[in-house]
């Protein structure tokens, strides 16, 4: 199984996408001042600066050091931990926040128990997720050409993207109380640099874990594969992705 990267720089410049378009979930937030919020899986920071605007007190939480040094670098108050480990006292916060995170999420049991402890009694839980269906076509192309080199498992398990009424179980296993579940279709306009920014970003981890000489062959026929689906005659590319937002009590 491959470790997931993330280089700063390169995620503002080819993901920036991802906390342009969290409006939405910002909305279920719905953040108060003076409410204690985490925002787990904060990255460099854009979104808790976002949340920290409405008055909340807002801490965020990365598995990337990479990414907490970066929003540190904004003035934002974060810590290096993973989602399975939260290191912070029970009951601590009126709501958790996480964007285009927990997909990543290797132990989701480990994590929602977590979440759930850290939650004052009846304190939300709002997030956004990949969902049943997401990057689809991405996620086969690229497990094809993998396996065309002998490496199809690096592809198999990098993401967990499960159906709303799969996840609302989940969620309620673990002591939370579901107010709004939803799968949402999202196809996506990428950066220039398309697909092949897209791949170099997103399976970065996928891509180093391959032997050097073989990285670049993987990116250019996976690309080659997408182009007839995913990208339009004027060359612009566009990811499959599908959404699963919630918000839950615990």
């Amino acid at each position: 199984m491959a470790t997931q990267t993330w280089d700063p720089l390169a995620y503002e410049r080819y993901g920036a996408f991802v906390h342009g378009l969290a409006g939405g979930v910002l909305e279920w937030l719905d953040p108060q001042p003076g409410e204690y919020v985490l925002d787990l899986g904060c990255g460099d920071g854009q979104l808790t600066q976002r949340i920290a605007e409405s008055g909340a007190h807002v801490l965020g939480v990365d598995a990337s050091a990479e990414m907490v040094a970066a929003a540190r670098e904004r003035g934002i108050e974060a810590e290096h931990a993973k989602a399975e480990e939260l290191p912070f006292r029970d009951a601590t916060f009126d709501a958790v926040f996480s964007n285009a995170v927990l997909h990543w999420v290797r132990g989701q049991d480990a994590m929602l128990e977590q979440v759930h402890r850290v939650l004052k009694p009846g304190g939300r839980f709002v997030a956004e997720m990949g969902g049943h269906g997401n990057i689809a076509a991405i996620h086969v192309a690229l497990m094809s050409v993998l396996e065309r080199h002998g490496l199809g498992e690096r592809e198999k398990t990098e993401n967990y993207f499960p159906t709303a009424e799969s996840y609302a179980e989940r969620l309620t296993q673990h002591g939370f109380r579901v107010e709004q579940i939803a799968l949402i279709p999202r196809p996506t306009k990428l950066p220039d640099s398309g697909m092949d920014g897209w791949l170099r970003t997103f399976r970065r981890g996928v891509l180093e874990a391959l032997p050097t000489e073989l990285r670049e062959t993987v990116v250019r026929e996976t690309i080659g594969l997408l182009e007839p689906a995913l990208c339009d005659a004027a060359g612009n590319w566009t990811a499959d992705y599908v959404r699963l937002r919630f918000a839950a009590r615990a």
